[in-house]
């Protein structure tokens, strides 16, 4: 009986999947390959202390992409005559490391970051460095949702994040 206590889960601890469920719900989108969500959260400090684990870095690099064209997209069918000289400040001031890092803060993926123990000593979550990881995280989460449900997953997730009606397709 004492042994079923102890392997018995806390109703207050929360799994890993627990998390990354609750991270879905906040995107408004449920990932049918969670590995890419578990790789959008990985920095490159950890991948590089832990053989074998993916950093984020590439899926950052493309969800980069998807939020470029997302913005674009948004801004230019709420004002379709606006020359581009003030569409492209507009563009820049929404896809800024400040902008990302609140609305990665907003997603409370903080306690979700793998970090190496540089990047974790240094103020990864906490410190100078948070909005830059921050902003970096969210971009890879971006990629994610692009790569498991398309240019539609990850616009609706931008939508979410920005405050914007959701697109009707």
């Amino acid at each position: 009986m004492a042994s079923a206590a102890r392997t018995r889960r806390s109703p207050s601890v929360a799994t890993a999947a627990d998390l990354l469920a609750a991270l879905e719900h906040r995107l408004g989108h449920r990932f049918a390959d969670r590995r890419r969500l578990a790789r959008a959260l990985t920095h490159a400090s950890y991948a590089a202390e832990h053989p074998g684990a993916e950093s984020q870095e590439p899926l950052a690099f493309l969800g980069d992409a998807a939020l470029g064209l997302v913005v674009a997209a948004h801004l230019l069918a709420g004002a379709p005559d606006a020359p581009v000289g003030c569409l492209t400040p507009q563009r820049a001031a929404l896809v800024a490391d400040e902008s990302l890092a609140r609305w990665a803060a907003g997603l409370e993926i903080g306690p979700l970051l793998r970090l190496g123990r540089g990047a974790e000593q240094t103020g990864g979550r906490a410190g100078r460095a948070t909005a830059s990881i921050l902003a970096t995280t969210l971009e890879a989460i971006l990629g994610a949702l692009y790569l498991d449900g398309g240019l539609p997953a990850a616009g609706r997730a931008v939508a979410r994040l920005a405050g914007w009606p959701e697109p009707a397709c």
